[in-house]
């Protein structure tokens, strides 16, 4: 096998994923070959890992990159061009109508015809340029979104490489007794998984901001840019007080909290770590003096699966040798 520092150099142009890929081999060469050890190491499954082992060549490191999922041989039509016809008169007729709706239709004439066919029809139609959406006349049962001063869309090129490049925010409906509603902070970096954590009595804009001076404070490294639900208490003073500090605000799209995967995940950890075991006072004062100290057991504490069961602490102050210091899981799943 070549040596760390050639497989370094050959791996230069590699993908993100396939410099991962190549750091557990790295790994699992130079600590005995121990397939299990190297799947703990980096809390991957060895399915995984011995996929990738067993595509493998030290003289071509394109083989760990990503091959296409594309079929050699893609499916061919198999609907005559009448029928072909009748879903495009359909659909122009009722434009807004999707495949479920039109193949009770097409039933309804006659034609013997699957839900997934008239589904694939439409889809050739647009492909084709055949089919096309009516353009809109401006008006709308969905409501618009406000334009956003400062958040945008988090770039695909964003790189997340270090502590701080992004950290997750997220708020949670806290019920401890019947009618009564506080609102738990949770900010997340998703490099260290380092928490900040509060419980506030609202979840407004004004109480984000406040939010925003104890995750800056308690995080111990720069905070670089915020990715947030587009949530009301995420706007107005919230929003100003990131652009004053210079911190780069990511808005998350609509119906999307897979994409802050990681904060829900520590909400859940939360949740059921220190609230269902809490049994102090829940006014604000004492139960935040509460959250403070599980904060602290969290961060410098508690083993995390995905840090290789090193704490956040430990694996901010881990020396900076990649083959010691462990990849986190980018999806967030474990915690």
């Amino acid at each position: 096998m070549p040596g760390a520092g050639r497989l370094r150099r050959q791996g230069a142009d590699l993908s993100r994923e396939a410099k991962r890929r190549l750091l557990w081999i790295e790994w699992h060469h130079s600590h005995g070959s121990n397939a299990r050890k190297t799947c703990r190491h980096f809390a991957i499954s060895p399915d995984t890992f011995y996929r990738w082992l067993g595509r493998y060549q030290p003289h071509d490191l394109s083989s760990l990159e990503s091959r296409s999922r594309r079929p050699h041989r893609l499916r061919q039509p198999t609907w005559p061009p009448e029928l072909e016809e009748q879903v495009l008169q359909l659909r122009e007729q009722f434009p807004r109508w999707g495949k479920d709706k039109l193949v009770v239709l097409l039933r309804r004439q006659g034609l013997e015809v699957s839900t997934s066919m008239v589904g694939r029809i439409l889809t050739r139609l647009k492909q084709r340029g055949i089919l096309k959406e009516p353009p809109s006349n401006g008006i709308s049962a969905r409501k618009r979104q406000r334009p956003r001063p400062y958040a945008v869309r988090k770039p695909k090129a964003y790189p997340v490489n270090e502590a701080g490049d992004l950290v997750q925010l997220d708020t949670l409906d806290i019920r401890p007794l019947p009618g009564v509603v506080l609102k738990h902070f949770t900010a997340r970096d998703i490099v260290s998984r380092w928490d900040v954590i509060e419980v506030h009595t609202q979840a407004k804009a004004t109480t984000a901001a406040r939010f925003l001076d104890a995750l800056v404070s308690r995080m111990p490294f720069p905070v670089k840019a915020i990715q947030v639900d587009g949530g009301s208490e995420f706007q107005a003073e919230f929003e100003t007080a990131c652009l004053t500090r210079g911190i780069r605000l990511f808005v998350l799209p609509p119906r999307s909290p897979k994409l802050n995967g990681s904060v829900e995940r520590g909400q859940r950890t939360h949740t059921e770590e220190f609230y269902e075991v809490y049994d102090g006072d829940f006014d604000i004062s004492p139960l935040n003096k509460a959250l403070l100290q599980w904060e602290y057991v969290y961060n410098h504490i508690r083993p995390h699966q995905s840090l290789a069961y090193l704490t956040p602490h430990e694996y901010l102050t881990a020396p900076l040798n990649h083959l010691d210091r462990p990849l986190p899981l980018s999806t967030g799943v474990l915690s």
